[in-house]
C-alpha cells in the first residue's frame, strides 16, 4: 500500500488552552513498532502534573461558556470535524498500525466507524431535552431538563486509539462539558491528529485539551482535582477499580468500560461452521486485543469434536503479518510484555492438561521475526475455573471447554469477576432465552459474534463496568445532570 507522511514524525506535544504546550526539558516518549523489532514510530513531549493543572483550569474557565452554547452550535462544531476527517483518515489509520500493531483495514475502518458515531451524535445535540410530568396540583408544570456537569477527564487505551477518543470526546462537546483527553502512551498519534483538526475548526481555548503524559502523574491529577466533575475511562479493571475509589474520595462520576472474560456459548445448534467463523471473527481480530473478544467457548460434549474442527479451520485463516503489508489478517501484539503474557498463559493451560489444537507457539518464520507476532491460538480441555478460563488474557487465544449439558455452560459462563459481553449459538429459542435472562453480562449476543453498534448502549456490569453506558444515547447520563422543575403559573 502507499504510505503517508505522518505529523508525528515530529515531536509533538500536549495542547492545553488553544495551543501547543511543550514544557521545556520535558521528557521524550518514543513510540516503536511492535511489528518491526521495535522501530521508532513517533516523539512525544510528555506532560507533567504542571501541564495537568493548566488543562484542568483551562476546562473550569471554558465550562460556563460552553455549556452556554446551543444545540445548534455543538452540532456544527461536529460537522465541520466530519468535513474535514476525509484529510487525514489515511495518516490516522496508518499511525494507529504503526503504534499498536492492528492491519491497516482494521484501522482504517476505525476511522470509518468513528465518521458514523460523530454522525450520530450530531443528531444527538438536538436531542438533549428530557420528559415532561403531569403534576397533581393545579395550575403547575413539572418537568425535568438536562444540563452538562462540567470539566471531564477522557483516558483511553491504546488498543482503539482513534473510536474510543471519539465516543468520549464527541459527547462530551455536544453535551456543553469541556475535555481533557489524555491517550494511552503506546499509541497517541492519533490522539494529536484529532487535537489538530479540532484546533483547525476553531474549537475555543480550554473547550478540548490533550494530555499526552503518563497515568501516575497526569492521569491522577485529573482523576483527583476538585475542578474535574467527571472521569471517563476505558482500560484494565484494576486501573478502573483505582479510578473509582480516588473518584468516590470526593464523589467525582465516574464512566467505567472495563475488562471482559467473554464467552459464547454453543448447544443444540445445526450450522456448526457458521457459528465458528462468528466466533473466530470475534476471538482474533485486532489479535484478540479488545475487552468484547470472545475468548472462551463453552460449548455441550455432542457438538465438541465438530466445532473444535470448525474452530481449527476458521483460525488458520488469520494469516499473521506487518500490518501494513497486502495480505495480513492479523498482526502483532501491542509489545514484549502483552507477547510474554500470551504465551505463558498457554503454557500454564497445557501445563495443567489443556490440549493445543493450533499454534500455542511464537512464530519463527522470518517474515516476523522482528515483531511480537502470536499465531491464532486454539486450546481445548481447558478446566473451568483455571486462570486460562476466568483471565482476561487479552491476545489471539480461544479456550474451549467441554461441558455436560446447557445448565453447566451458564455456571461457567458465570464464573469469572467480568460481565462485559456474552453469546449464545443455539436454533433452541427456549434456551436462548434462558442464556439471555441468566448470564451475567451487560450485553448478550444470541447467534450473533460480539460486535456492537455506534447508536446503541455499550457496557458491562460486575468488574466490568460503572456508571452509564456509552457509544449510544445512554452516554448522556454521565456527561449531564438531571435537573427537576416545578413552576407554578397564573398567580394573582
Amino acid at each position: 500500500m502507499k504510505t503517508v507522511n505522518i505529523s508525528t514524525n515530529r515531536t509533538a506535544s500536549s495542547y492545553i488552552a488553544g495551543g501547543w504546550v511543550s514544557p521545556e526539558n520535558g521528557t521524550i516518549h518514543e513510540t516503536t513498532d511492535p511489528g518491526r523489532g521495535g522501530a521508532a514510530v513517533a516523539s512525544y513531549t510528555l506532560a507533567t502534573h504542571e501541564d495537568a493543572r493548566l488543562a484542568i483550569t483551562a476546562a473550569r474557565d471554558a465550562a460556563s461558556a460552553w455549556g452556554a452554547t446551543t444545540a445548534n452550535e455543538r452540532m456544527e462544531l461536529v460537522y465541520a470535524l466530519l468535513e474535514k476527517w476525509p484529510t487525514r483518515q489515511q495518516e490516522m489509520a496508518e499511525i494507529v498500525t504503526r503504534e499498536m500493531g492492528k492491519v491497516f483495514s482494521e484501522s482504517f475502518g476505525e476511522s470509518s466507524r468513528a465518521v458514523m458515531e460523530m454522525r450520530f451524535w450530531a443528531g444527538e445535540a438536538l436531542r438533549l431535552g428530557d420528559r415532561t410530568f403531569s403534576s397533581v396540583r393545579s395550575k403547575t408544570d413539572a418537568y425535568s431538563i438536562r444540563q452538562p456537569i462540567g470539566p471531564v477527564a477522557a483516558i483511553t487505551p491504546w488498543n482503539f486509539p482513534i473510536l474510543t477518543p471519539i465516543r468520549k470526546v464527541i459527547p462530551a462537546l455536544v453535551c456543553g462539558c469541556p475535555v481533557i483527553l489524555k491517550p494511552a502512551l503506546e499509541s497517541p498519534g492519533a490522539s494529536v491528529i484529532l487535537a489538530e483538526l479540532l484546533h483547525e475548526i476553531g474549537v475555543p481555548p480550554g473547550v478540548f485539551n490533550l494530555l499526552l503524559g503518563r497515568g501516575r502523574e497526569v492521569g491522577e491529577t485529573l482523576v483527583g482535582s476538585p475542578d474535574v466533575a467527571g472521569i471517563t475511562f476505558t482500560g484494565s479493571t484494576d486501573v478502573g477499580l483505582g479510578i473509582a475509589a480516588t473518584a468516590a474520595q470526593r464523589n467525582a462520576r465516574t464512566q467505567l468500560e472495563m475488562g471482559g472474560k467473554n464467552a459464547a456459548v454453543v448447544s443444540a445448534v445445526s450450522d456448526v461452521e457458521r457459528v465458528a467463523n462468528e466466533i473466530a471473527t470475534a476471538a482474533f481480530t485486532a489479535a484478540g486485543q479488545r475487552c468484547t473478544a470472545i475468548s472462551r467457548v463453552i460449548v455441550t460434549e455432542d457438538l465438541r469434536s465438530r466445532l473444535e474442527e470448525a474452530l481449527v479451520h476458521e483460525a488458520r485463516a488469520f494469516t499473521v503479518g506487518y500490518g501494513l503489508d497486502e495480505g495480513s489478517r492479523m498482526g502483532p501484539l501491542v509489545n514484549d510484555s502483552q507477547y510474554t503474557q500470551v504465551h505463558q498463559y498457554v503454557e500454564q493451560a497445557t501445563g495443567e492438561g489443556a490440549k493445543v489444537l493450533l499454534g500455542g507457539l511464537p512464530l519463527e518464520a522470518p517474515e516476523v521475526d522482528e515483531g511480537n507476532y502470536y499465531p491464532a491460538t486454539v486450546v481445548t480441555d481447558v478446566a473451568p475455573g483455571s486462570p486460562l478460563a476466568v483471565d482476561e488474557v487479552f491476545g489471539p487465544v480461544l479456550a474451549v471447554i467441554p461441558v455436560a449439558d446447557f445448565d453447566q455452560a451458564i455456571a461457567v459462563a458465570n464464573e469469572t469477576r467480568y460481565g462485559l459481553t456474552s453469546a449464545v449459538f443455539t436454533d433452541d429459542m427456549d434456551l436462548a432465552h434462558r442464556f439471555v435472562t441468566q448470564v451475567r453480562s451487560g450485553m448478550v449476543h444470541v447467534n450473533h459474534g460480539t460486535n456492537s453498534e455506534g447508536h446503541i448502549p455499550f457496557g458491562g456490569v460486575a468488574q466490568s463496568g460503572q456508571g452509564a453506558y456509552g457509544i449510544g444515547d445512554t452516554s448522556k447520563e454521565f456527561f449531564t445532570n438531571l435537573k427537576i422543575v416545578y413552576q407554578v403559573y397564573g398567580q394573582e
